[in-house]
């Protein structure tokens, strides 16, 4: 089903490709920060669809993230934005990289669950390194079906073996940035917004997009 910015009421209307509920706070905060706004699957009338979860099918960022907003621009027909992002810690050659998300392989897990089950996983699998150095990398992609863009950025820091810090979602408890001294779970939305790899890749992307005028 296609949902024309007509039947949405404005003139041009970007579509946030998400239903993680921290993902789309961080955002939204991100994105309004630069003056954009957005709308999410839920507000476009987008449910769940069956074949969702095999869309990030890919072994680099770049390629799911691209892959994401082509599916819902496909599915919407509206200028879509969307990302694929995650921890890769050194000590464990990239992981849990691409597969952050589900990296625990607890499928039958959602939300705070599942990210206490990742974070466990990846204690026991750091419990012999002394502070393993890693990094969060976020590949942001846009889609309008004439143009097709992606930017990656990232963040530097290291893992830490208890959590500090109640904010952000995911693995930002253990995340020790090298930038803010502190943990994302420790930093507040505008502090990790200027330095995270998700902001630096969407505050990338938006420069671009506003280059080409597309936004």
């Amino acid at each position: 089903m296609h949902f024309s910015r007509w039947l949405l009421g404005v003139d041009r209307v970007l579509l946030l490709a998400t239903r993680n509920t921290g993902k789309l706070k961080e955002l939204n905060g991100i994105l309004g920060g630069f003056g954009v706004s957005a709308i999410d699957l839920d507000a476009a009338g987008i449910p769940p669809r069956d074949d969702e979860d095999a869309i990030e099918a890919f072994e680099t960022f770049r390629e799911n993230a691209l892959a994401k907003a082509r599916y819902f621009h496909r599915v919407s027909d509206l200028p879509t934005l969307a990302d694929d992002s995650g921890l890769s810690v050194d000590s464990l050659d990239g992981a849990p990289g691409v597969h952050s998300r589900r990296y625990s392989g607890r499928d039958d897990l959602t939300g705070s669950d599942l990210d206490a089950a990742n974070n466990r996983k990846l204690a026991v699998e750091l419990r012999d390194t002394l502070h393993p150095s890693a990094m969060f990398e976020c590949a942001a992609a846009y889609v309008d079906g004439d143009c097709e863009i992606v930017e990656q950025c990232a963040a530097e820091g290291e893992v830490i073996r208890a959590p500090r810090g109640n904010n952000g979602f995911g693995y930002d408890p253990y995340f020790l940035s090298r930038d803010l001294g502190k943990t994302f779970g420790e930093a507040t939305d505008a502090e990790k917004a200027t330095v995270s790899h998700r902001g630096r890749a969407f505050s990338t992307l938006v420069a671009v997009l506003r280059q080409r005028g597309r936004i």
